[in-house]
């Protein structure tokens, strides 16, 4: 063989062979969503199918939460290297209770919670609520109604338990039922063929972060520029699912969740970009993901005046500022 034909040869095995090793470079991560495949959990999909994280490095697999599904316990087994937790308080209750995680991201700026009521109610703000019976489920009760107590003066003696069925509130006109503001109000109307009123907790000063992004804490030590590309990768992703083509996302998400609809998808997204759920505050000058110290103390001390966290907890402990606020994605938003 010639020197030139050996010399092609090598080329072109050397050509054939970098793909593979491209991909071999490639590092495994794995996500744990807290609920099955919806709008909400978009913008991790979009980061997926748009090749979005493999140009962070990452080969990025989903793993989809639900009713009987605990994707926080594969996280803290090592069997997830990510999570999405619901809101702050969870990252604290972690402090409390010695359990090794971290928020590293906050991906939305405001709690979806809503309570809807209806129309004939002539609800106007949070207060007009009080005197409504309120279907609110255990978790609710323990939390965000704890600082509708402390803050608003609601009572307890109001409550009926919420089963996740919105036939209760349907049946009677003067009552209000709790749900995420990019659903329920949807799912009401439809099967109800009326608008609900719809007050957004978040808007009335109940500042938690949600869908954060959670990791072990050793993996924010041992492998920091892995969790940095993983979050960056996320954000851009949320910003192309919300601003951009989100048709194959939304496609993934139907794939995976056979009940989820275009109409309820499409909803979704609207509202959250109606309410500023994910790019609002903070976001819109650090980009989205954002999280701050004051944001979190002043939630803090909302729940420990409400008597939901114990003022010893050093919740300062739950979250760390080191991969977020850099800006990341912000070109990605449209101007106008």
């Amino acid at each position: 063989m010639s020197l030139l034909l050996r010399a092609l040869t090598a080329v072109i095995a050397l050509a054939l062979a970098l793909p593979a090793a491209r991909a071999q470079m490639l590092d495994k991560v794995s996500f744990g969503t807290n609920w099955v495949a919806e709008a909400e959990h978009g913008g991790f999909f979009q980061a997926v199918v748009d090749g979005t994280y493999k140009a962070y490095g990452l080969d990025v697999t989903i793993v989809p939460g639900g009713p009987n599904v605990n994707n926080r316990a594969l996280l803290l087994a090592g069997k997830l290297d990510f999570f999405m937790s619901a809101n702050t308080l969870q990252s604290f209750d972690a402090v409390a209770n010695n359990v090794p995680v971290v928020a590293i991201a906050a991906m939305f700026q405001k709690d979806p919670q809503v309570l809807l009521a209806h129309p004939e109610s002539k609800v106007a703000k949070l207060e007009d609520l009080k005197p409504l019976t309120l279907f609110v489920s255990k978790e609710g009760v323990a939390s965000y109604f704890q600082w509708l107590k402390s803050e608003y003066g609601f009572s307890e003696d109001k409550i009926k338990p919420y089963t996740f069925n919105a036939q209760p509130f349907l049946a009677d006109r003067k009552s209000a039922m709790q749900g995420y503001v990019t659903s329920e109000p949807y799912l009401v109307e439809k099967q109800a063929g009326f608008k609900p009123t719809v007050v957004l907790l978040a808007d009335y000063g109940f500042n938690t972060y949600s869908t954060l992004i959670e990791t072990r804490r050793d993996l924010t030590e041992n492998k920091p520029d892995l969790v940095q590309r993983f979050v960056d990768g996320s954000v851009t992703g949320w910003y192309n699912y919300l601003y951009g083509d989100n048709k194959a996302a939304n496609a993934m998400i139907k794939k995976l969740n056979p009940e989820m609809t275009d109409d309820l998808l499409n909803y979704s997204v609207l509202t959250m970009k109606e309410n500023g759920i994910v790019d609002s505050g903070d976001s819109l000058k650090d980009g989205i993901g954002a999280m701050t110290d004051a944001r979190m103390a002043s939630f803090f001390d909302k729940m420990v005046r409400a008597g939901v966290v114990k003022r010893d907890v050093d919740f300062k402990k739950a979250y760390t500022l080191r991969f977020v606020n850099k800006g990341v994605g912000l070109n990605l938003r449209p101007k106008n």
